[in-house]
């Protein structure tokens, strides 16, 4: 095909939209309907993974010390621990802070008598982990290390994060999926609607010995720039209201907005993937219902 025809069926294409703009502005707002939906799932789903971690963050491991071990071999087992791939960080606990801890409890005699040679506590190390999921490969690494007494079990807490984050990761799969094959229906039916309405003008073009291309090609500009224009619009209104939903649930659950993630980290995957999916759905809705017409000859397409 010629530069020349290209370009004459390109206009034509983007001429067509104005044209048809009834067609055209219903096919705008169900794509752009559909794609918020479908962006606000793969969001909400990404929030939830972030609050996931976030908690799986919170919940630190307790390394417990050798009771025998001295301060100084204390002190450089952090240098050990912080060696390890999923450590993140070490904290040393020691036991004098430890008994600290326990002054009010305790009372001002018991604790009195529970200082230096007579604290019964062990040096401790507050551990966090990089992936909380591999909590128990962490624990058996951590418990090779010479002067490693014991570590608080937190594998059940492990476990049961890791089921929801995959859980949740996979809820927004499907629903991305889900999403995506309703609104290439729907708007596959709405191109189709606009199909029939310009049978007589495919009926023509075919008539006159257009080939399956020429036709093709205005239909699929079409959808493409339709796709194009509710890309650009659901991306304005999803960066647009993000915030605002995130403020209003900030009054609610602080704890779920503080794991929440800031628009600046993800506007632009929110920007490209409306486009590109937008675009692709817009064009693909347009091949498939112009397919129907294109396998027709003359009065067929028309019924007669």
């Amino acid at each position: 095909m010629k530069f020349k025809s290209s370009g004459y069926l390109i206009k034509e294409g983007i001429k067509s939209i104005w044209n048809n703009r009834m067609m055209s502005l219903a096919s705008i707002g169900v794509l752009i309907s559909c794609l918020l939906i479908t962006g606000a799932a793969v969001v909400t789903s990404m929030n939830a993974s972030s609050l996931i971690s976030s908690i799986g963050d919170t919940n630190m491991i307790t390394v417990y010390l050798d009771p025998q071990i001295s301060d100084v071999d204390a002190l450089k087992l952090g240098a050990k621990f912080d060696l390890l791939d999923n450590v993140k960080s070490s904290e040393f606990y020691s036991k004098s802070k430890a008994i600290e801890d326990y002054h009010q409890m305790l009372g001002d005699d018991i604790y009195a008598n529970m200082q230096g040679e007579d604290n019964p506590l062990p040096h401790a190390y507050k551990v966090s982990l990089e992936d909380f999921s591999k909590y128990e490969e962490t624990v058996k690494e951590l418990k090779k290390i010479d002067g490693v007494y014991q570590i608080s079990n937190r594998s059940d807490i492990a476990r049961k994060l890791t089921k929801l984050n995959t859980l949740v990761t996979y809820i927004g799969i499907a629903a991305v999926i889900v999403l995506g094959l309703v609104t290439l229906f729907i708007i596959s039916n709405t191109v189709r609607m606009t199909m029939y309405s310009r049978r007589f003008e495919i009926s023509i073009m075919k008539s006159v010995g257009a080939t399956n291309s020429f036709v093709r090609i205005p239909f699929l500009v079409e959808g493409m720039v339709i796709g194009l224009i509710s890309g650009i619009i659901s991306s304005i209104v999803m960066i647009a209201l993000y915030n605002p939903i995130l403020e209003a649930i900030r009054s609610i659950a602080s704890v779920v907005y503080k794991a929440s993630i800031p628009i600046s980290d993800i506007w632009i995957y929110i920007v490209l993937a409306f486009l590109g999916s937008a675009v692709l759905i817009g064009a693909l809705g347009s091949f498939i219902s112009v397919s129907k017409y294109l396998k027709k000859e003359g009065g067929e397409i028309l019924g007669w």
